[in-house]
């Protein structure tokens, strides 16, 4: 059990850091490279609902995220 759960702590901290990366902050940085051409051709009402899939995403992921390590945590002690 113990190392299920750090195998998935470590899938869950990927997929954050990738969420993460790929919101749009006031720069367009790497979500501007990756997700500019969707802007253009889905339109701009396409792109802000990617950013609320995004967000939506990041909480689900954070919450994981925060539960395994306390799992971790548990079996570490």
């Amino acid at each position: 059990m113990e190392i299920a759960a750090k195998i998935l702590l470590a899938i869950v901290s990927i997929a954050l850091i990738i969420v993460v990366l790929l919101q749009s902050g006031k720069s367009p940085g790497l979500s501007g490279a990756i997700g500019g051409g969707a802007e253009h051709l889905l339109g701009k009402t396409k792109a802000r609902g990617i950013d609320a899939l995004l967000n939506k995403i990041t909480v689900v992921l954070a919450v994981l995220f925060i539960l395994l390590t306390l799992l971790v945590g548990y079996f570490v002690k």
